[in-house]
């Protein structure tokens, strides 16, 4: 039987827990105005994993240290957190405050010598952010066109070392309209084992969709809106992870 992993999303802004529509800023709405108390409850339920990302720092406006602190200090499960991370000071202090692992995007593309002493020091602390809209690598907040697709991206991040991509169908994101199957294929091909999923989720059948994928390599999906609205619980989720291949 093979299992992948359930991440519960928090993205941050402004203080208050918050879901994007297809990473478009103007289309931003809260889901609640205590984060904190949030990520406790996904916690609490069983949430194997957290996601939480850093939306203003995302943009370079000022972040949301204060809240990512007291989210890592208040729950018992692993935190990934990513979001504006564009050095090593800001890395080391999320690892410091207690995050299980560091999510990398526009830096690990553009900042070599950044990526390779982050995995190089702690491989398994480094997430890359592979966000892309259409197969395309976006960059900058979702909003630049890096001029590579994802598969290319994948190899590439394969070779330097990185365990853990997050592959993000940007315009998929906060839809509900399922994941990009076709794009997670290509990429596992690329990349191997370590892939987690990220954009579309809308319903436990999605989640359970993927879970022949888990065989290939797929690390885990990030699950963001279906949770934080109540469309479906942890335990419904985690359920449809588990997956006995026909004999």
């Amino acid at each position: 039987m093979s299992a992948f992993t359930v991440y519960a999303a928090v993205d941050l802004s402004g203080g208050r827990a918050v879901r994007l529509r297809q990473g478009e800023r103007a289309r931003l709405r809260v889901v609640s105005n205590d984060p904190v108390a949030l990520a406790g409850r996904l916690a609490s339920e069983g949430a194997p994993f957290l996601h939480v990302v850093d939306l203003d720092a995302a943009f370079g406006d000022s972040g949301n240290n204060a809240v990512i602190e007291r989210i890592l200090a208040h729950v018992s499960c692993p935190v990934q957190v990513g979001g504006g991370v564009r050095d090593g000071r800001r890395a080391r202090w999320l690892r410091e405050a207690g995050a299980a692992r560091v999510v990398l995007g526009t830096a690990a593309l553009r900042d070599p010598q950044l990526l390779g002493g982050l995995v190089g020091s702690d491989p398994e602390g480094v997430v890359v952010a592979a966000d892309c809209r259409a197969g395309r690598v976006v960059v900058s907040g979702w909003v630049e066109d890096a001029a590579e697709d994802v598969e290319a991206l994948a190899r590439r991040m394969r070779i330097a070392g990185v365990r853990h991509l997050l592959v993000t169908a940007v315009e998929r994101d906060g839809t509900g309209e399922g994941p990009d199957h076709a794009v997670l294929a290509r990429v596992l091909d690329a990349f191997g084992p370590g892939v987690i999923a990220s954009g579309g989720v809308g319903s436990v059948a999605h989640v359970r969709d993927l879970a022949p994928l888990a065989s290939r390599g797929l690390e885990g999906v990030v699950v963001g809106s279906l949770l934080v609205d109540g469309g479906a619980s942890v335990s419904e989720l985690l359920a449809a992870t588990s997956w006995e291949p026909s004999r």
